[in-house]
């Protein structure tokens, strides 16, 4: 594996955000630390994914007004900030990507490579609760990757569906057992006080 130091900046941001319990929640906690002190490069899907991010570096001060468009482009617009957030090995590769499937054409939101995984990472942004719907548009465009852009030495692409909220039956639900490239987290644009993320963290705790 790889290791690098992570910066002053990085850590800082880290500890602000109590990014060690986040990743803590969605895989093995001494990997999770190793992740972040260490910077030990991803392995598998589950260790790149973060169960909650936050996009408080955006300085959106109304997020129940802004539209999807809007907060794509404020992404793009940090894409320094946003891709420490998403963590390490992310690369941009596209942005509003068309795509053909069938006779229709769709777009999706961000398209990424992952240079440690060897894998594309498509992201969906919404501005609202997770729906089965939004689940469903996400399998579509996993699957034109794997059988269109997937090369023979790349592996499956991952899907990560950014919501305000879920939920967690309805996910559970309508991810099925094989989908285990597909992720739904939830995202804040504000950073909430340090008390209140740790409760956040111990009720997610709980229920898991």
């Amino acid at each position: 594996m790889i290791k690098t130091q992570p910066s002053v900046e990085e850590l800082k941001r880290q500890i602000n955000s109590l990014a060690y319990e986040r990743l803590g929640l969605s895989k093995d906690k001494d990997i999770a630390f190793e992740q972040l002190t260490k910077k030990i490069e991803p392995a598998t899907s589950t260790d790149l994914v973060k169960s909650h991010y936050f996009f408080e570096f955006l300085g959106i001060n109304k997020p129940n007004l802004i539209e999807e468009s809007d907060l794509e482009q404020a992404l793009i617009s940090n894409l320094k900030e946003f891709i420490l957030e998403l963590g390490n090995g992310f690369c941009l590769e596209a942005r509003q990507k068309r795509i053909m499937i069938g006779d229709e054409y769709f777009w999706i939101d961000l398209v990424f490579y992952h240079r440690i995984l060897k894998c594309h990472v498509i992201i969906e942004l919404k501005t609202n609760k997770a729906k089965h719907e939004h689940i469903g548009q996400l399998k579509s465009y996993i699957q034109h990757y794997k059988r269109n852009v997937m090369q023979e030495t790349d592996n499956p692409p991952v899907g990560i569906l950014l919501v305000t909220d879920k939920n967690d039956t309805l996910v559970e639900y309508a991810i099925a057992d094989d989908d285990k490239e597909l992720f739904v987290s939830k995202y804040a644009l504000q950073l909430p006080k340090k008390d209140e993320l740790k409760m956040f963290i111990v009720n997610e705790l709980k229920n898991n």
